[in-house]
């Protein structure tokens, strides 16, 4: 039997082997990094969740793509090129339809989206930031903002040594 269309199977093949940040659902990539929004992030797997109090006040899903959940999973830093962490964060805000179920003030929940943040790992492309790029998206929009984009690696750099400038630990 003759093959046809071999050329599309392989185009396939080389699409998939393209880093996570190269399909984006925003054309505008992060300054500095040019990190894009991959499309599909939203059904990566879960690593971890948190809540940050202060000033900042929400609750985070931190998201992987199948690159960084077996790395998370297995232990292995610094994490291989390609893995994409995205960290997506919402308003904590209490839930009055459950504390009325629940009969006192118990429940909080995601509000509002305040912003995605993702790690892209590339050592060669982010040689001078620790092999990571970074962006940070509002409405999913890229945040334009090259001083913002300054703060990532230097705060990143404040993880603990051998955790290769991350911060989240793996929550299975």
């Amino acid at each position: 039997m003759k093959r046809r269309h071999s050329w599309s199977w392989a185009a396939a093949c080389a699409l998939a082997l393209l880093p996570a940040a190269a399909g984006s659902a925003d054309d505008d990539g992060s300054p500095i990094f040019g990190v894009k929004l991959p499309v599909g992030y939203r059904d990566w797997r879960l690593i971890s969740m948190a809540h940050e109090a202060g000033s900042l006040n929400d609750i985070r899903a931190v998201l992987g793509n199948d690159i960084a959940v077996q790395a998370f999973r297995d232990g292995t830093r610094p994490f291989p090129d390609g893995a994409v962490i995205a960290r997506l964060a919402y308003a904590y805000v209490p839930s009055e339809e459950n504390n009325a179920i629940f009969g006192q003030a118990q429940s909080f929940v995601p509000g509002a989206p305040t912003n995605v943040q993702l790690s892209v790992k590339d050592a060669t492309r982010y040689a001078d930031t620790g092999g990571w790029g970074y962006g940070q998206f509002e409405g999913g929009k890229a945040n334009r903002s090259a001083a913002l984009m300054e703060t990532c690696a230097p705060c990143h750099a404040r993880a603990p040594a051998g955790d290769d400038f991350v911060f989240t630990h793996y929550t299975p």
